[in-house]
């Protein structure tokens, strides 16, 4: 492609969405995200805000599509279970290309119950949903399904959705 590769997971991530002109970025605060979030803070191309709820974030997203912008949410497993209904009621049925970024949670070790229920049902949700999914766990192909998922997203006029695996991000690291 002719960039740079960056040295980072949530670098790419930042370059492919700055390329693309996703420019408005929504999240529940997350410190497997912290990374990324604090590097689309620092970069003024982007307008970013914390979001009290999943719901909110994208609400605003779709309000912000419809006004020309594009946007991605970002989010812990958790945070997904509390939006099928939105997804369903709105991001498909008016074709919005929703993007979503998930930090994985509730495998690889996960201690909380609910979050491992959460990662469990959230890939056949969006299934059911039909809604395009991409699993990231290697470095060497973060830029790729970024980028290509974005193209497809906004070309289909489809949700998509990213799914940081800790095997890329290293996952949220707990008190032994």
């Amino acid at each position: 492609m002719g960039v740079e590769m960056a040295e980072t997971w949530y670098e790419i991530v930042r370059d492919v969405l700055k390329r693309h002109n996703v420019s408005l970025v929504t999240y529940v605060p997350d410190n497997v995200l912290r990374p990324l979030i604090a590097a689309i803070e620092a970069d003024p191309f982007f307008t970013a805000f914390a979001c009290t709820r999943e719901e909110e974030a994208l609400g605003i997203n779709a309000g912000a599509y419809m006004g020309g912008l594009r946007s991605i949410l970002l989010m812990q497993t958790s945070g997904f279970a509390t939006l099928p209904n939105v997804i369903a009621s709105l991001s498909v049925p008016f074709s919005i290309p929703t993007l979503m970024m998930v930090s994985e949670r509730g495998t690889l070790g996960e201690f909380n119950i609910g979050q491992q229920l959460v990662a469990r049902t959230m890939r056949p949700v969006l299934d059911a949903l039909n809604i395009e999914t991409h699993t990231m766990t290697r470095l060497d192909e973060a830029e790729f399904i970024v980028d290509r998922a974005l193209v497809q997203a906004f070309a289909t006029m489809a949700p998509c959705c990213f799914i940081l695996s800790p095997l890329l991000t290293g996952g949220k690291v707990f008190a032994k």
